[in-house]
Order: structure tokens, then sequence, then C-alpha cells
């Protein structure tokens, strides 16, 4: 007689993870090259000596840090083991095997792993044809059975981002007993004055949550901790169902040391930002099909072409995130990085016709 698993686990795919290749330059899984905040490197290495101790199970500190940054009562925060970690409490504290979980499509490749995996159903709504979430398709696929959706904005992998204006008048028509999960993961990257901020948004509805990471702009990609806020029964759900203990003591100082050093961070987003907007236009230039992006990423839909670009890139020591049949998510990366993915780029071009 043999262990039995669940049977359904065969149709669930794989979480594929960027490509890490030796002597190769990673442009694969959207981490900051430059690494973690100075300030948070040195809380990490005067942390370092006290880890035969348990962390803080409650993550008090963080979440009164967090708390005191944006304004808000501790209760309305959750904090876990990067913004994965909390994508997947959301579905287990809102969902059974009877309810539905809408999400754009194509969107962060982890919302049909979790939802299958917590047995809900997915519902996935595709992108405009300029690669930008789909608000109205969003709202017409709700149906009694809807308890939780997913909002990535800017989205994964295409760059787009929702305008303030038109995401609130979509939250104006959503039924009040659906949460709706603003994805901010590549919040800090936004250069647009009309962007969201989910979490002033949060804070003035009752069925809103919004969703940060410390793995992208702040660099802790490695210590996976990631945050909610939301209303204050959404994150005490959150809470209950959370692993104990999981996120560990170094994220944690890590953490509360990266929100104290925002001069530091401005400075780092600029520098991406300002090398987006090379890159986008130095592929617009090349005669590519770039849509506008307001994340440390572009995204390059190539269709059919995608794995012949994919593996051009690797030819030439470049690692891109490629999604077959689809196209390309390529990380913004130091300049001398991004060169390296332009002068790719370009031969590609030249030998694609």
């Amino acid at each position: 007689m043999t262990v039995r698993t669940r049977a359904d686990l065969d149709k669930l795919p794989a979480y594929v993870a960027g490509r890490t290749i030796p002597g190769s330059i990673k442009l694969a899984s959207n981490e900051v090259s430059e690494g973690p905040l100075p300030s948070a490197v040195a809380a990490i290495n005067q942390a370092a000596g006290e880890v035969h101790r348990y962390p803080d199970m409650g993550v008090g500190l963080l979440t009164e840090a967090l708390a005191a940054r944006f304004d808000v009562d501790p209760e309305r925060i959750a904090v876990g083991c990067g913004s994965v970690a909390l994508c997947e409490q959301l579905v287990q504290a809102t969902c059974t095997a009877e309810d539905e979980v809408i999400f754009p499509w194509r969107s962060f490749e982890a919302y049909p792993i979790i939802t299958h995996v917590v047995g809900a159903k997915q519902v996935r709504v595709p992108l405009t044809a300029g690669h930008a979430l789909d608000l109205e398709a969003m709202l017409a696929a709700i149906t009694p059975a809807t308890r939780l959706m997913f909002v990535c904005t800017p989205n994964n992998p295409t760059g787009t981002l929702l305008r303030r204006a038109e995401l609130e008048a979509f939250l104006d028509r959503v039924p009040s007993d659906v949460l709706v999960v603003l994805d901010e993961a590549y919040f800090e990257f936004v250069s647009d004055p009309d962007g969201p901020d989910g979490v002033e948004i949060a804070k003035q509805r009752e069925n809103v949550a919004s969703m940060r990471t410390f793995s992208k702009a702040y660099g802790l990609a490695g210590l996976r901790v990631g945050y909610t806020v939301a209303p204050p029964e959404v994150a005490a759900a959150l809470r209950k169902v959370s692993i104990p203990f999981s996120v560990n003591a170094l994220a944690q100082v890590a953490a509360i040391a990266s929100l104290e050093a925002q001069d530091e961070l401005r400075k780092r987003c600029a520098n991406v930002i300002a090398e987006r907007e090379r890159v986008h236009r130095e592929l617009v230039a090349i005669g590519y099909e770039v849509p506008e992006t307001q994340a440390n990423f572009v995204w390059l839909p190539l269709g059919e072409r995608t794995t012949e670009f994919n593996e051009h890139c690797l030819e030439n020591r470049v690692v891109v995130r490629a999604f077959v049949g689809e196209g390309a998510r390529v990380t913004i990366g130091q300049p001398e990085e991004n060169d390296a993915f332009l002068a790719a780029a370009r031969s590609f071009g030249r030998i694609g016709g």
C-alpha cells in the first residue's frame, strides 16, 4: 500500500521561479540589483546572534512600526511570510470549496495555484487588448459565490497601472460582502501621480485590503516578509490561519530598519524609474510593443516568438522570465545589466526581421 495524496494535485501547475544561471545576468525575478538597504544589513548583522531564540510570533514591533507609518490601528495589520503567503491566507480565511475567487489573467501566477490548493473555484478574467486589467469584465464575473477578488496594480507581469478614479469607480460597484485585495507589490515604483494608494483606500472601505511586500523595492526577497492593511476582522482572520513563527527574527528587524530608511528607498526607486523609462523608450525605438509600465520591469508581448526570444537572451547570457506563448517579463537592473539586455533585444530584432 502506498501513501495517498490528493488526486487533484496532479493538475496543479508548479510555481515557476525566475532562473539563476551562474555567469549570466538575472533579470527574471523582479529583484532589485542593489541588494538590501544598508541600514537593513546592519540590523540583520546585529540580530544574527539571537537567532537561537524564537521570533516574536505576533510580529509586534513590526506591526507597530507599520501602524505608525500608515497611521492605522495595529488591529488592521497582518504580517506574513511574503505577500504570497498572505495571498494564500486570504483565500483560506474567506473561501471554501463552494466559493469563487476572481483574478485577472495573466497576472501573478500564484493566484490560481493557491486558489486550487484551498479548493475554491478559479475565475480568470482576461486582460484588455492593452494588457491592462479589464475592470468591467471583472465586475461582470461576480456571482453570489464570489468571496474574494485579487486586483494586482501595477499588474505582474504586464506592469500596467490602474488609475485612482477608475479603481474607486470599480470598488463602488463591488458588493460589500466581496473582499477586494489590492496587490501592490510594486507600489514603491509607481511614479504616475494618478496612481492609487491602496492603504488609504483600505482605510475608507470595509471590503478592501491592501497587500504589500518588502521583497521588491526594499530588497529583502530572501527574507520573506509582507503585510496587509485590511478591515480588523480580516486582519484577525489572517492571523488565525497563519503558520506560527512564519516571519523569522531577521526578517522582522530588517523590515523595521527598512521602514526607517525612506530617504534611501526614494533614491533607489528614482534610479529604477529612470532606468525603466530608458529601457522602455529604447525597446519601443527598436520596434517592440511594450505596454506602459509602472513597476520595476517591462513586458514584451511576443506571443509565439517568446521561446525563441528567451533562448536568444540566454545565448547572450541574459536571463529573462518567459511565459511561453505569451511574452517575456524583464526586470530593470543596473544600467550595465540593462545595456546587455537591450543589446540582446536589438540583435534578436535583426534576426527575427
